[in-house]
């Protein structure tokens, strides 16, 4: 099992109130699922993000990645998890505006302490993959929202981590360009990469092969099929 979480708290100090984001999730992820995970706001989905990314630790319960105890890992431990094993990919894709393309997917094979001129030929590599060899040398604003984006899939693949975490990928694109990077995500699950996509948006959380509903805090549906969460399959054809 990849990912395996046991009744996973997380408590937040406001001021003078506490408030429990997340009220004791168990959910298990195996290594090449396809998983959506779906919330409104305030329902924990962004807390349990952050958890499964490394990004921050439980209040109490257990999170095993790949084996590893994640609850009892210092700040330096988790960073180097974070660059070595997840790959992230964000809805406002995060690159830097003054490197081009190909420098911004060097960015974590710099910080893996890859050599010059081996990163340079991993990140041209996972250019190429994504359609981009012709985009390399282009800034973030030189290039179409749907091209940064695939710059963004790019840098989180050049270190082959073991999985992919993908927040709200297709929230700042059309709904053509949403549905072209869609594709790109089922192309890599049936290369074998593990995929765990956070949505708000049922057309493109029903694209996965599981999905999950968090609310209050807590899981509430979990199932291989994700027409429940939008039971009207036409909107796929309607688009």
């Amino acid at each position: 099992m990849l990912i395996e979480i046991k009744d996973l708290r997380k408590k937040y100090i406001m001021g003078e109130m506490e408030v429990e984001a997340l009220r004791g999730v168990n959910l298990n992820i195996s290594t090449n699922e396809f998983v959506s995970i779906m919330g409104p706001s305030g329902s924990g989905k962004s807390t349990l993000m952050n958890i499964l990314g490394c990004l921050d630790t439980p209040s109490s319960g257990q999170y095993l990645f790949d084996s590893i105890d994640i609850s009892s890992r210092t700040d330096d431990e988790l960073s180097e998890i974070r660059n070595q094993k997840i790959g992230f990919i964000f809805q406002t894709f995060n690159l830097l505006p003054k490197l081009d393309a190909l420098q911004n997917v060097e960015l974590p094979l710099i910080y893996s302490g890859v050599e010059k001129h081996l990163r340079k030929d991993l990140a041209k590599k996972a250019l190429k993959r994504l359609g981009l060899e012709n985009r390399m040398n282009h800034k973030p604003n030189e290039l179409s929202g749907g091209q940064r984006q695939r710059v963004a899939i790019a840098r989180a693949l050049v270190t082959n981590p073991g999985i992919i975490l993908a927040d709200e990928p297709t929230g700042n694109l059309d709904t053509k360009t949403g549905f072209e990077i869609m594709e790109i995500f089922k192309e890599l699950h049936q290369e074998g990469n593990t995929i765990i996509l956070i949505t708000h948006e049922p057309e493109i959380a029903e694209q996965a092969d599981r999905g999950i509903i968090i609310r209050d805090g807590l899981i509430t549906k979990d199932a291989l099929n994700t027409t429940i969460i939008s039971p009207n399959k036409t909107i796929l054809t309607q688009v």
